[in-house]
């Protein structure tokens, strides 16, 4: 492993091996294709060229930069006080899924439109879909219950050709369902990807932020700004990630023979016993939990399937061109 000088890892081995942020950030060529970023490159206490990732400004203009470089995207941006998501866990979560469904395909990850994935909260950002259209050239769903997140996450879309006629963003009008009012009872989906609110309030949310602020710059603010950002739906909800993952669970099942693999992020690790038993209770016929880890972060995805090994080989030779 290369390691700059004074300790500093010069590339993060715990991202997967296709993720490409593995390598220290090009910020000479980030800044080259968005010049705003420029303003806010500075020399970190290690001496490097760096960004204050405690700045929610400089790490949108970072996103922008990361997308036109390694995806293609032109013109991205979102609304002030929306979710700014870190690029490289996003594209984690992309490429374990492919490892998912490569698992599944006898070791060929399936690629190409015909593969569909469902971003339940496709957020402002549009995040998962460009990723996972760029990398593999699967076409998205993708929900949210925030009207203004849909119409961010469009806009980006027509401004980007290459990947619009992908995604079909959905407006979801219930805040209690998942799944009923965005798939039809015969739509098949391969995946679903999710990325939980994770506080149960605002409060907690805000000292999150706290906590994050102070690792990032050593002090402790009294009133933090959310360095990725976040508005309600996207940070907290009623009964937080517990609650807003036992709802996937359980609605998964009424779409049993509609998806592949169901999963979703879980950051808490106290939550996975909870999740496990839930799943049995429902007849979940394979669970898989697949660790993820970005610096000191670490976080799982937790997958599971309703179909029998029957199924699975149909669909297979359905929808992936298996033999």
């Amino acid at each position: 492993m290369a390691i700059e000088r004074k300790g500093k890892q010069q590339t993060k081995s715990s991202l997967h091996p296709r993720n490409k942020h593995r390598e220290r950030y090009d910020l000479a060529r980030l800044g080259e294709v968005c010049p705003e970023l420029k303003s806010f490159v500075k020399p970190n206490k290690f001496g490097d060229e760096s960004i204050d990732f405690a700045d929610p400004v400089a790490v949108k203009f970072l996103n922008r930069a990361l997308l036109e470089v390694h995806y293609e995207i032109t013109n991205w941006d979102i609304p002030e006080g929306y979710l700014c998501p870190p690029i490289p866990g996003r594209a984690d979560y992309i490429h374990h899924v492919s490892e998912l469904l490569c698992q599944s395909n006898f070791g060929v990850i399936p690629i190409g439109e015909n593969v569909v994935a469902m971003d339940v909260g496709v957020g402002a950002s549009c995040v998962y879909p460009i990723i996972g259209h760029y990398e593999y050239g699967w076409s998205f769903i993708g929900s949210d219950i925030d009207r203004k997140s849909i119409d961010s996450a469009q806009a980006i879309l027509d401004q980007n050709e290459k990947v619009s006629s992908f995604v079909s963003l959905r407006y979801q009008k219930d805040k209690s369902d998942i799944f009923y009012g965005i798939l039809n009872r015969d739509e098949k989906i391969d995946v679903s990807i999710c990325n939980p609110p994770f506080h149960i309030s605002a409060d907690e949310a805000r000292k999150g932020a706290v906590r994050k602020v102070k690792n990032l710059t050593g002090n402790k603010p009294l009133n933090p700004t959310l360095n990725f950002g976040g508005m309600s739906n996207e940070l907290w909800c009623d009964g937080g990630e517990r609650k807003f993952i036992r709802n996937i669970v359980h609605q998964s099942r009424k779409f049993a023979d509609n998806c592949f693999w169901f999963t979703t992020l879980v950051s808490k690790q106290s939550n996975l016993k909870n999740i496990y038993d839930m799943l049995d209770q429902i007849g979940a016929r394979e669970v898989k939990t697949i660790p993820m880890g970005q610096g000191n972060k670490v976080s799982r995805i937790v997958a599971w399937t309703f179909l029998s090994p029957k199924k699975r080989v149909d669909w297979g030779k359905e929808r992936w061109g298996r033999k």
